[in-house]
């Protein structure tokens, strides 16, 4: 059954939909504010994410940014009491796929949830992972660690390549700090994040022969690798 990511810092409420949901063949995580929901997003694969708006530490709008920065594509519900047209405009900018106002029928929430899963179900025979990748003038060989380009070829390190990959995975689209080290070191700690800096620094020095390739610092969120 798909796995459900509920992020409500109201105990109660929280509670009962958890329980409601999962009596209903949906398991799911409860996080009670937007950072623990985000540290559930970054550990563990979900399939729908239902966000609370107003919350302590990180409100329902950044959690959800974050998720889009991801590069995971996962469908978001947000929770809010505010019904005004801004805040419902502000949810779907960030990329929300449905907007629930308090109060609201839990019948109603599970039906909405199960048409936004019918929508995002995968097609049966998906293509295979990408293990080659054009980037610019480069050709990106992931399996061998290999990047050429005017028959030049640089034998890349294995985080190399695996930040490389996450890269060209969202080429031109942000990548959040937190997720990539997450993603390919483990954890977000600030010994790991000096080590990325450093091999975000070797990508570019093998990526600066094409001027139309850029890696991007975008301050306060993470990265973008930028082509043309």
């Amino acid at each position: 059954m798909p796995n459900l990511l509920l992020v409500e810092d109201d105990a109660n409420l929280g509670s009962l939909l958890q329980e409601y949901l999962i009596d209903k063949g949906f398991p799911t995580d409860l996080a009670t504010d937007g950072q623990k929901g985000w540290q559930c997003f970054v550990d563990k694969t979900y399939d729908l994410c239902i966000f609370d708006v107003m919350m302590p530490k990180k409100d329902g709008f950044s959690l959800a940014k974050e998720v889009r920065m991801s590069g995971r594509d996962v469908p978001i519900i947000f929770l809010t009491a505010k019904s005004m047209k801004e805040d419902t405009m502000q949810g779907f900018r960030v990329g929300a796929d449905d907007y629930v106002t308090k109060p609201f029928d839990r019948e109603e929430l599970l039906l909405r949830i199960e048409a936004i899963l019918r929508r995002y179900k995968k097609q049966p025979d998906a293509p295979e992972e990408a293990k080659v990748f054009q980037v610019g003038q480069f050709i990106f060989d992931y399996s061998h660690q290999q990047l050429t380009a005017n028959d030049k070829s640089a034998r890349l390190t294995s985080k190399e390549s695996e930040l490389l990959r996450l890269f060209c995975q969202n080429l031109n689209q942000p990548i959040s700090r937190s997720f990539a080290l997450k993603t390919i070191w483990g954890d977000d700690s600030y010994f790991n994040a000096r080590s990325m800096d450093v091999y975000i620094t070797k990508l570019r020095k093998y990526l600066r022969e094409d001027p139309s390739i850029q890696i991007m610092n975008l301050h306060g969120e993470g990265f973008k690798l930028m082509v043309g």
